[in-house]
């Protein structure tokens, strides 16, 4: 099992930035504004090939009332509390400050091991913070340039002092993926793991969603409009199957958004669809398929994910069984590319028919996952075609020969014909219509590319 470490400390510090250098890649969004981590992030990472599950969390405040901050303040608390080691890290030029005191005093109650580093050690600027960092009592401080790389080797030699025998660790053994082959006897299963992404616009209820599906308080949540920054990612079990779970920033119009810290959260939460297996997108009963809905869903099915309608808040809502009805409809009309998604009216605040989004979900991934033999995907071909033949294209008909299906997720076929590239785009969306009809796919985006073999007198003259 990896080792399991709490990356902790006031806000601004550098945790994020030590996150980021740690995971190899740039996951935590990192600005100079304090305060940019709410929740609490985890993601595997090595250090000198020691397996790690490191733990981004929010700046330490010492407060303790209702507001964001001490809810915050809870997240790193849990986060240390779930930890194998905590990697408290203070800024070497600013030095040990009395709220760094007073977070190491916290810590010492914790009984957890504790590594401390002094971060932003480059050049000369914080030695004096550094030499300030043994007042900490915990021993010699490792000295880091997180945003440099720089002491990365003093502190893997610390995490092996602070727990001992956290180098000797296991490879797991590695399953191999069957080739995909939509013609064998036995088709490779649905894969058991399935990565969600919950999106939508600022205060949607996504957080509330997610933990309602958790049980537990495991995100931020409050009346504060976009209060997740980061796309967090919970892995999570349900029946059986492993569920990536992530939390995203709320999407606004891109004309509302200005500044620099909700472009990189937009980023984030786009970067996230892209990744995603199925896309939950939440609105709000009181304001479903509104221009931005419509836009986010639009990129979902552009980007090939399945996707699933989530109305929340739907315990506010007066008169249910008319307003299902008018949103069914309005979302057959304006998203024709989405036809036959699922749509779960639920609330996450109250759990209300919450149980009905994972089998929703599972369906969609399915559906995402399908194969199709290619002798029926030419019978029925055969048959349309007889049905509704392609249209003569400057007095030249159109041939289709055949067609295969060459990937899944999402499934995609190519559509071999004479003079494919004349086929107009009315008929491509017949076929694709058909497709979701005849095999039973709806709301899963279909990719057709039509080809034509090669003309083997082009050539000559």
């Amino acid at each position: 099992m990896p080792l399991k470490m709490a990356i902790v400390g006031r806000p601004n510090v550098g945790k994020s930035t030590l996150f980021n250098r740690l995971a190899g890649q740039r996951l935590a969004i990192v600005d100079d504004q304090p305060g940019v981590t709410r929740d609490r992030r985890e993601t595997p990472a090595e250090l000198a090939g020691m397996k790690l599950l490191i733990i981004d969390t929010p700046g330490f405040e010492d407060v303790h009332d209702t507001s964001l901050e001490a809810r915050m303040r809870q997240q790193t608390e849990q986060a240390v509390a779930e930890a194998d080691v905590a990697l408290f890290i203070i800024d070497a030029r600013a030095g040990v400050t009395p709220l760094d005191e007073r977070f190491a005093e916290l810590l010492r109650r914790s009984g957890k091991p504790v590594v401390l580093a002094a971060n932003k050690c480059e050049g000369k600027t914080g030695d004096n913070g550094l030499y300030e960092a043994y007042g900490l009592g915990f021993g010699e401080p490792v000295a880091l340039s997180a945003e440099h790389g720089e002491g990365l080797s003093d502190l893997y030699a610390g995490i092996v002092e602070a727990v001992p025998g956290a180098d000797q660790q296991v490879e797991p053994e590695k399953e191999v993926e069957a080739p995909f082959d939509p013609d064998a006897e036995d088709p490779p299963e649905i894969p058991r793991t399935a990565r969600l992404i919950i999106v939508g616009r600022p205060n949607a209820g996504k957080s509330t969603l997610v933990n309602s599906l958790l049980e537990s308080d495991r995100l931020l949540t409050g009346p504060e409009a976009g209060i997740t920054r980061d796309s967090i990612e919970i892995a999570w079990e349900y029946e059986g199957r492993t569920i990536q779970l992530v939390d995203t920033a709320g999407l606004r119009k891109r004309a509302k958004v200005h500044e620099t810290l909700e472009k990189m959260s937009t980023s984030d939460t786009i970067r996230s669809i892209r990744f995603a297996d199925v896309v939950a997108l939440v609105m709000d009963a009181r304001d479903a398929f509104e221009k931005q809905d419509l836009q986010i869903a639009d990129l979902v099915v552009r980007e090939g994910r399945g996707i699933v309608f989530v109305i929340s808040k739907w315990d506010l809502v007066e008169d249910p069984d008319a307003l299902a009805k008018a949103l069914r409809e309005k979302a057959q009309r304006l998203l024709p590319n989405a036809s036959g998604a699922p749509i779960v009216f639920l609330s996450g605040l109250t759990g209300k028919r919450i149980d009905r989004l994972m089998p929703a979900v599972l369906s969609n991934f399915t559906d995402w996952n399908a194969r199709v033999k290619t002798k029926d995907l030419n019978d029925w071909l055969r048959h349309v075609v007889e049905r509704h033949p392609p249209p003569s294209v400057h007095g030249r008909p159109i041939k289709c020969k055949y067609m295969s299906q060459i990937k899944t997720r999402p499934p995609t076929f190519v559509l071999m014909a004479n003079r494919g590239e004349h086929m107009p785009e009315a008929y491509k969306r017949y076929l694709i219509n058909g497709l979701r009809e005849a095999f039973d796919l709806p709301g899963v985006p279909i990719r057709l590319y039509v080809r034509q073999g090669k003309n083997p007198f082009a050539d000559k003259s």
